[in-house]
């Protein structure tokens, strides 16, 4: 197999190792990452049959989604600081059937994108179970790297999240309160080193247009999701960065922004298929979602680069 192990620069104790910590503390100056979601190959089919707990058993037109977001990103000058995908990598559920033969070829699609270009990989429900188990995080970080952890780019810091713990940890309870002190300690240590921003990456999110809207399934449990953004905000968590839902959405709760963004695979509303470009400055997070076929053929728009150049 191509993409086995040793072809991505994988989240090892708690941290990316793709960024020499050292050299990230200070800020340089605007950059820009790029942001995806839910490739999720094996959804397409399953839902155009209607039968998403096991009609997942082709995923060729996910494939060529997810090589055509690669070759756009691999495009694009000046390049991204990295390319984060916000979870649900594939379809298949653990112990399902395709879900080894899913996860080989996402692999042999993303070991194309440019060396220069890291990948953040984010765990979604899919990836790990709606309710997920030691064994099935275990086997997500043996494949993917570890489904938390922090990294620091340009003075930024970036803060990785497994939403699922806190969707619902029955089977893990521990786990989810060692993510808890964890987070707890890593807020501590950006007060502390006075970052420029924080920003968090998680597959759910928080809420998907008002901060106080019902539960379902596809935000946090009410008290959940209070609990966090009290803690983001006091902390000065910038943005939240999710998937999940398939669809464009967001919102803001006391100056935390709540950036949804739709699928590059398969597509429950109106949105196409498409990719996030998220700026950093000095002062802001600004980002516009564009369509593959945008991405690709004109790659960032003049507002965003204006913006990229502005300090430079």
């Amino acid at each position: 197999m191509a993409a086995e192990r040793g072809v991505f620069v994988r989240a090892r104790s708690r941290t990316l190792t793709a960024f020499h910590q050292d050299d990230e503390y200070q800020w340089k100056g605007p950059f820009y990452f790029i942001q995806g979601a839910d490739p999720q190959f094996g959804l397409m089919k399953a839902w155009a049959v209607g039968d998403t707990n096991n009609g997942d058993d082709e995923w060729g037109e996910e494939i060529k989604l997810a090589e055509q977001a690669v070759q756009a990103i691999n495009k694009l000058n000046p390049k991204p600081k990295f390319f984060v995908l916000c979870g649900d990598l594939i379809h298949g559920m653990p112990g399902t059937q395709w879900r080894k033969d899913q996860e080989r070829d996402l692999k042999n699609v993303l070991k194309d994108t440019h060396q220069d270009i890291p990948l953040v990989f984010v765990s979604g429900n899919h990836d790990i179970g709606n309710t997920p188990t030691r064994e099935t995080i275990e086997h997500y970080c043996s494949n993917w790297g570890d489904d938390y952890f922090s990294f620091w780019v340009g003075g930024v810091f970036f803060l990785v999240l497994n939403s699922q713990l806190y969707f619902d940890s029955s089977k893990c309870p521990e786990l989810k309160q060692a993510q808890d002190v964890w987070l707890s300690e890593q807020l501590a240590i950006a007060e502390q080193q006075k970052c420029k921003h924080i920003i968090v990456f998680q597959h759910i999110p928080l809420f998907l247009r008002k901060p106080d809207e019902d539960h379902d399934y596809f935000n946090l449990e009410k008290s959940v999701r209070q609990e966090l953004m009290e803690k983001f905000h006091k902390a000065g968590v910038k943005a939240v960065f999710s998937g999940h839902y398939h669809r464009n959405a967001g919102g803001s709760y006391a100056g935390l922004e709540m950036v949804v963004s739709s699928a590059i695979g398969c597509q429950l509303g109106e949105d196409t298929h498409g990719l996030r470009v998220v700026v950093v400055t000095d002062e802001k997070v600004a980002h516009q979602y564009y369509s593959l076929d945008e991405l690709s053929s004109q790659g960032i728009g003049q507002e965003l680069l204006a913006m990229l150049g502005e300090h430079n």
